[in-house]
């Protein structure tokens, strides 16, 4: 299997562009998108129909649900919330039918894997994994051998090993046949370990990598200042925090 999985977007073309950029240079064919296409940025039409167009899977996310009226726009923070006005006020109809037509979870039965925006229980609800730790109760709620998520934007891999205990990884591991995984794949378009290089998870011929991606970040953060977006999601995104 080799294969590229990119979440959280966020409305930042700048940071697709260029993680685009990079699968393309590592041969990667096949791409997935893990949800949250628009929020936060300043480019959510233009990301929207590049994801579209560009991955062969997509599910939603709570920032895209929003756009749809599915998601009660009070269940996020101020900035969040005004981002979210901002965006369902420039958002094309083009744009909104796309997003209208990605499901919570999608299982792709060649690669043996299920992709959901938030967890494998009850994905429509939004809850989060941070952690590789957090992860073993939510084994018993999906069949595949991988289970990919975002939401949190902090990237990790947890293993679920043959005796049932698990284990964490931060950066890559090697898929192991009697082992079951659950990946976060990070965050294109706002990072939050830290690291404010864009996020992807990278598999190929029995492996995962969590990849970062260097872009022009103050181009975004310029647009996003033009389009009067709050400050504060202005700034952490030097930070990636």
């Amino acid at each position: 299997m080799r294969l590229a999985a990119i979440s959280d977007v966020h409305g930042n073309l700048p940071a697709l562009e260029a993680v685009l950029k990079d699968i393309k240079g590592k041969n990667i064919r096949e791409k997935v998108f893990i949800g949250d296409s628009v929020g936060y940025g300043p480019d959510p039409n233009e990301v929207t129909l590049l994801l579209k167009s560009a991955c062969k899977a997509h599910v939603a996310g709570n920032h895209d649900w929003a756009m749809l009226g599915l998601t009660d726009i009070a269940y996020f923070n101020p900035a969040a919330r005004a981002a979210i006005m901002w965006t369902d006020g420039v958002l094309t109809e083009e744009a909104r039918t796309i997003l209208d037509g990605w499901p919570v979870a999608k299982t792709l039965k060649r690669e043996n894997m299920l992709l959901v925006h938030s967890t494998p229980i009850a994905p429509e609800e939004w809850n989060y994994l941070f952690s590789p730790e957090e992860a073993l109760p939510y084994f018993d709620h999906f069949k595949q051998k991988i289970c990919l998520v975002g939401h949190s934007h902090i990237p990790f891999i947890a293993e679920l090993l043959p005796s049932g205990r698990t284990m964490g990884y931060r950066e890559g591991a090697e898929l192991r046949e009697d082992c079951r995984y659950i990946i976060n794949v990070g965050s294109v378009g706002q990072p939050r370990d830290r690291d404010p290089r864009a996020a992807y998870a990278l598999f190929d011929e029995g492996t995962v990598e969590i990849v970062r991606v260097a872009y022009d970040i103050r181009q975004t953060q310029e647009r996003m200042t033009l389009a009067g977006l709050p400050k504060p999601l202005i700034e952490r995104l030097a930070y990636g925090m």
